[in-house]
């Protein structure tokens, strides 16, 4: 998994296995991987990075904000109104 900032810079690399989701590699490669001192203020990820747990979890230990947009298929209620 590669994260790039919005000039297309790396901000951090992690190789894992193939099999794992993405949103379960993210956490990983933010916080244990980066080439920065500081994890990110924000992140914007596709669809698939909508999780309600990953998103709480990364901003109160992290200080980092998940912007993804909701799944067609959620069944919780919506989270987001479109605004960062």
């Amino acid at each position: 998994m590669a994260i790039a900032d919005a000039c297309g810079l790396p901000v951090a690399i992690d190789i894992q296995s193939a099999s794992p989701h993405e949103i379960k590699l993210v956490e990983a490669a933010i916080i244990k991987s980066r080439f920065i001192k500081r994890a990110p203020k924000r992140m914007i990820g596709d669809k698939a990075y909508d999780s309600d747990p990953v998103d709480l979890r990364l901003l109160k230990e992290h200080g980092t904000e998940l912007i993804a947009p909701h799944k067609a298929n959620r069944k919780r209620p919506k989270t987001r109104d479109g605004r960062a």
